[in-house]
């Protein structure tokens, strides 16, 4: 993000130290459960002052669970003025998260988008370009970025222990038969959309930010009973770049959220609690020379490394993976807009990886039944 940009944004936020108030709209899973269950506990810095649902019980609820206004009609919400809201966190099906993106900054309002972003690109882009515009902050929630597990596998690769890295295979499966809108593709739904814009976000990183990546993609309705995709299979790659293996499937028990990498000197394993990684030392491995001839006798190659282990498991401040990961995203968005900070997640960055999630679809036009 451009200086004049973050400055621009920034001229609207209110004076260091102050507590933003937060508009809701949704109080499903994600707004209630996981948005409004942070924010209601960070009271120095957040305030939800106003909530918008389609359901008048979650209204009711909301009423009573955080004593702010509620509307049934995100609308209303967003043309009343004396809520003097700083942010609104929107927490809409899917297929709403772009337009009504689009009119929160156009009434004048800095706003949260939940993920997935939008459909596609051009989408993405437009929202940019409004954000531009109107001088409103625009934000993404993809906290897995601040994922313990996320954090540490990226170092390990920083510090070069494990070598040039040839392939980073990335699952986040399990086995379930879901039959909510979250299988309907008219919902921009399908666990790629809804799943996986967490490992995806995480994959772009080990690939690069600053490429498109070529893509070849697998999709398939399994046990959904909708017509979205719950299994996904994505091959990235870029010349000079580690390959990206990644699954996003709810038809297996085995293996679920597992990373392996691939390295020159060694490779690395693991879950989000738990991860292990084995190398070699260049410098302590005997040297070894290329023979063209036959081995004597009925004999194999034999090189004798010494090996090292490490392992990290989670931190108990950080086992309750939502609480953790979302504090450090408000955190930082808390920061960008009191303080002009940058934020660490950009719109444009998100962008990448619709691009990425709009190429798996194309190449897997899955018949629209709903």
């Amino acid at each position: 993000m451009e200086k004049q940009d973050i400055e621009k944004k920034a001229a609207a936020a209110k004076p260091a130290g102050r507590v933003l108030r937060l508009g809701i709209i949704g109080q499903g899973r994600s707004g209630r459960n996981i948005h409004a269950e942070y924010l209601k506990n960070v009271p120095e810095k957040f305030e939800i002052v106003a909530v918008s649902d389609l359901l008048a019980d979650r209204c009711e609820r909301a009423a009573k669970e955080y004593g702010c206004a509620t509307y049934l009609d995100y609308r209303e919400m967003l043309q009343d003025k004396s809520l003097n809201l700083d942010l609104v966190v929107n927490a809409s099906f899917s297929h709403q998260h772009a337009p009504i993106t689009k009119e929160i900054m156009l009434a004048g309002l800095n706003v949260l988008c939940e993920k997935p972003f939008a459909r596609t690109s051009d989408e993405v882009k437009d929202l940019i370009g409004v954000s531009k515009q109107t001088g409103r902050l625009l934000a993404v929630f993809q906290q897995s970025r601040f994922a313990p597990y996320y954090r540490k596998v990226n170092d390990v690769l920083l510090s070069g222990v494990l070598g040039r890295i040839q392939m980073v295979k990335i699952a986040f499966n399990g086995f379930s038969r879901r039959y909510d809108w979250q299988t309907l593709q008219a919902y921009n739904a399908g666990g790629l959309f809804n799943t996986g814009p967490h490992p995806m976000d995480q994959a772009l990183g080990f690939i690069g930010r600053d490429i498109m990546p070529n893509v070849w993609c697998k999709m398939d309705v399994v046990n959904a009973l909708g017509d979205a995709d719950d299994f996904c299979k994505v091959i990235l790659s870029y010349p000079g770049r580690p390959i990206i293996d990644l699954e996003v499937c709810s038809n297996t028990h085995f293996s679920p959220y597992l990373y392996q990498i691939y390295g020159k000197y060694g490779s690395l394993s693991g879950t989000m609690n738990r991860i292990e990684w084995k190398y070699y030392k260049p410098e302590e491995a005997p040297p070894i020379k290329l023979i063209r001839e036959p081995l004597p006798g009925p004999s194999y190659c034999s090189d004798k490394l010494e090996f090292h282990s490490e392992v990290w498991e989670v931190p108990a401040e950080e086992k309750d993976l939502f609480n953790s990961t979302s504090a450090r995203f408000y955190d930082n968005l808390y920061d960008a807009l009191v303080y002009g900070k940058a934020l660490v997640i950009t719109p444009e960055q998100v962008c990448q990886q619709i691009a990425v999630i709009e190429e798996c679809h194309r190449q897997n036009p899955l018949p629209r039944k709903f």
